[in-house]
């Protein structure tokens, strides 16, 4: 088997972790290792479907999601590839901003703030304003 390396010169992840003694012990045993491969597919799934159904809440949804992608891509091919997929995309959203003017960069922040707090505002009236809000919150009540 071939070495795959990343574009900064590495090794890839699932190769990484293949190489560990822990690995080569599970991977020694045929039924062993098809069951924790099963249960790393199905962690990194849930935790993957989380992140994406909690992206438009406030709070860590893509880094959910990430964190689920890494996961799975200690033992998946096409999640490693879609990690770095997302690498990739994360990398140049930020280099693009950051090259742009500082009133894009507020605008742009502003407009995150605002959709969170909609989001945030809209999530309240729709379940209900929990008892322990403070009544002087004015869109809260």
């Amino acid at each position: 088997m071939q070495a795959r390396f990343t574009e900064d010169g590495h090794r890839s992840l699932r190769e990484r972790v293949a190489q560990t003694s822990w690995r080569r012990r599970l991977a020694a045993r045929r039924t062993v290792d098809s069951t924790y491969r099963v249960v790393v597919g199905v962690v990194g799934g849930v935790i993957v479907a989380l992140g994406l159904a909690t992206i438009p809440l406030p709070g860590p949804g893509w880094l959910t999601v990430i964190a689920g992608l890494f996961l799975l891509a200690t033992e998946f091919f096409w999640a490693e590839r879609l990690l770095d997929f997302t690498r990739r995309h994360v990398r140049a959203w930020t280099e693009w901003l950051g090259r742009q003017r500082a009133w894009v960069r507020v605008t742009v922040t502003l407009a995150t703030a605002a959709f969170v707090y909609g989001v945030l505002v809209v999530m309240l009236h729709m379940m209900g304003i929990p008892d322990w809000m403070p009544g002087w919150m004015p869109l809260w009540r």
